[in-house]
């Protein structure tokens, strides 16, 4: 099952850049045997300036085909690192080809998108930078497999 993040805006050569492509790469390379990967980033730029709208439907035209939709936001719901790796494996296990978790631009996603999504899930109450929330979310796809693989990454 592929791992794909789908965020708004483009990052560019930056401290922020290198961790998430570390992550990811970690991410792919751990999960590979358990089914779960290649994990990636697409950056998506909406050049018009057409605000939460717009980018929601750049988001929606990029999502693949049978892929689990998971919004960020806020008011979604709060897991352990276990429980979102749990969640992960089970979407794995149902035969779901690929999980896309969405990432709004400064302002967050539509409510409107944010409806349709399969999943909604937060980092907590407190509001993170979308570009800080790109690397935090990937660094929980690599503990998330790591957990599934049983590696010692993962403490509790």
């Amino acid at each position: 099952m592929k791992l794909t993040i789908l965020a708004i805006g483009r990052l560019r050569a930056s401290p922020e850049k290198s961790l998430i492509d570390d992550y990811l790469d970690r991410a792919g390379k751990t999960g590979r045997g358990l089914g779960l990967g290649p994990a990636s980033v697409v950056e998506l730029e909406d050049k018009r300036g057409g605000g939460k709208p717009a980018e929601a439907e750049l988001l929606r035209r990029a999502v693949p085909s049978g892929a689990v939709v998971v919004a960020m936001d806020e008011r979604g719901k709060v897991l352990s690192s276990p429980a979102f790796a749990d969640q992960l494996g089970k979407w794995r296990d149902t035969g779901r080809p690929e999980v896309a978790l969405l990432i709004g631009g400064a302002d967050g996603l539509d409510p409107a998108l944010v409806a349709e999504a399969d999943f909604t899930l937060s980092f907590g109450k407190m509001v993170w930078p979308h570009m800080l929330a790109r690397v935090m979310l990937s660094e929980q796809l690599y503990r998330a497999t790591a957990i599934l693989a049983g590696t010692p990454y993962h403490r509790v």
